[in-house]
């Protein structure tokens, strides 16, 4: 799908859709609990849905109801021999469940799309065959598994993927013995582990956590909380701050969690440091003021995934932003540094990268163009954004890749006023 966007000012309310990262988590978590639970999760997209059908093969039972879903847990005495799971494109479902497949009697057999195929395992992969499974070798489609792992010491960087260490932690407290995780080199994206470790507590699985070594006690029982809420999406809410920012007329945004351990609200003040105004209002809302903006120096080692955001931003703020510690964007669905630079820099902007991130020179606007999404749902959403502040329109090669988290993107950004066609 080609999506052609005009400028046009967004103006309006919009509400967070439930956060992916949040959704996988407890998705997981009721599928290993000992009684149903209902997940109230008002949105989807292509990545929460590869994680329920890959639980669903696994053995759970995942019915729609009323503003979410009924998770009936697996039983995992009575898993088959051989198992085929569908993890599509979604790292994370992958990352998430290679560590439970590895603990499971008999094989599964892990098919996906070749983009992820391409994105790494390792050094998970090796820690897991260190204790008992067996792999195929990374790349490989479909990816065989089989079972099982043992409990021990398991020792992973810290700064290369933090969803290998929120994979150990759903399968740990299920082993025989305890177990620890130890981290090696600097902790980068803390708040997922965070995240991970607070939904594992609504669960009742307790975890310590102390400097770089995290202890999980065997033998433990997941226990359902009935019924948990899925929070809103602070990183795809990201893209509406910035919005708000590029116009004169009043944006809010709403279904928010202010106290919520996702990194990405760290957006809030990374706003405010470009110089807009923020009014925080009552029911989980917040209002923006448009306000000139200057650029920044940002170190966004926790935060990668608001790059394309404070990109866009950056592009026609006043001055230069620096942008750090962005490396590992190189291994999202798209060398996300390049992509952000390619598509900016063909609308007009200009962009220069470095190893680890980019260097920005703000321009008075941008000039429009055609661009490609490089299957990355990041990009097509930046790139709408950009169309704001652009002479001429903004048109998007392949833009249906934002249904990877954000199906309803452009309903949203039309009921905004946004102006955009579409054509195949």
């Amino acid at each position: 799908m080609k999506a052609i966007v005009k400028k046009s000012v967004l103006q309006g309310a919009v509400r967070a859709i439930a956060s992916k990262s949040h959704a996988h988590r407890v998705l997981i978590a009721a599928a290993l609990a000992d009684v149903d639970t209902m997940v109230i999760c008002e949105e989807t997209s292509d990545d929460i849905l590869a994680t329920i059908n890959c639980l669903k093969a696994l053995g759970a039972e995942i019915t729609d109801i009323e503003n979410g879903y009924n998770v009936r847990p697996i039983d995992m005495y009575n898993l088959g021999k051989h198992v085929e799971i569908d993890c599509n494109e979604s790292g994370s479902t992958l990352r998430f469940l290679l560590p439970l497949i590895s603990s499971l009697r008999g094989e599964t057999v892990v098919n996906m799309k070749e983009g992820l195929a391409k994105r790494p395992i390792e050094p998970l992969r090796s820690e897991l065959m260190k204790y008992g499974a067996t792999i195929s070798e990374e790349g490989q489609i479909p990816l065989v598994v089989n079972g099982m792992i043992s409990n021990g010491e398991f020792t992973l960087p810290g700064n290369i993927s933090s969803q290998y260490i929120s994979g150990l932690l759903f399968v740990l407290p299920l082993l025989d013995g305890d177990s620890k995780i130890i981290l090696t080199d600097t902790i980068e994206s803390r708040s997922y582990i965070t995240m991970t470790i607070e939904v594992l507590q609504l669960f009742k699985i307790e975890v310590e956590w102390e400097d770089n070594v995290i202890s999980i006690r065997g033998n433990q029982q997941y226990k359902s909380p009935s019924e948990i809420y899925v929070e809103g999406d602070w990183s795809n809410i990201s893209f509406w701050l910035a919005a708000g920012a590029f116009n004169p007329e009043e944006m809010s945004c709403r279904n928010l969690n202010f106290y919520s351990c996702q990194g990405d609200k760290r957006m809030l003040q990374i706003i405010m440091d470009f110089g807009v105004n923020i009014i925080y209002d009552s029911n989980n809302s917040l209002i923006l003021e448009h306000c000139p903006m200057e650029g920044i120096d940002i170190d966004v080692a926790d935060t990668p995934d608001l790059v394309p955001v404070i990109a866009v931003l950056a592009s026609v703020a006043k001055g230069t932003t620096v942008i750090r510690n962005a490396g590992r964007l190189r291994l999202k669905e798209s060398d996300r540094i390049e992509s952000i630079a390619t598509t900016l820099n063909a609308l007009g902007a200009d962009v220069v990268t470095t190893e680890d991130g980019m260097i920005i020179n703000g321009v008075e606007s941008l000039k429009g163009g055609e661009v490609d999404s490089f299957n990355d749902h990041r990009i097509v959403m930046m790139a709408s954004i950009a169309a704001q502040v652009s002479d001429d329109v903004v048109i998007i090669n392949n833009a249906d890749a934002v249904n990877k988290s954000y199906r309803t993107f452009f309903e949203d950004f039309k009921s905004l006023g946004g102006i955009v066609k579409y054509s195949e």
